[in-house]
């Protein structure tokens, strides 16, 4: 079993910036996608971004050229760095894993509230 810890979130100004991480523990033998969903008051979860193994990344395109996601393999580390951000961004945000770019999740953390104020 694997576990996914988020950290990073809080209260930030529309226009600031945010980093979060989320480390994965436990029966780990390969990562293959990992990546963030978030989910607002009363909306559905949403995909923000995914990235392989290798590299490879996929966005929503409401957060291209602002969130930029990358990964440590070697510490099973994937973080999620929030730029320009907007009232809209508000939302819980979730680590998630992947078997694979296009297919569902596996794994979810606990969450973390990132909220922008305008």
């Amino acid at each position: 079993q694997v576990q996914l810890v988020e950290s990073g979130g809080g209260l930030v100004q529309a226009g600031g910036s945010l980093r979060l991480s989320c480390a994965a523990s436990g029966s780990i033998f390969t990562i293959h996608v990992m990546g963030w969903v978030r989910q607002a008051p009363g909306k559905q979860r949403e995909l923000v971004a995914r990235i392989s193994s290798g590299g490879s990344t996929n966005y929503a395109d409401s957060v291209k050229g602002r969130f930029t996601i990358s990964r440590d393999n070697a510490k099973n580390t994937v973080y999620l760095q929030m730029n320009s951000l907007k009232p809209e961004d508000t939302a819980v945000y979730y680590c998630a894993l992947y078997e694979t770019m296009i297919g569902p999740a596996n794994t979810w953390g606990q969450g973390t509230q990132v909220t922008v104020s305008s």
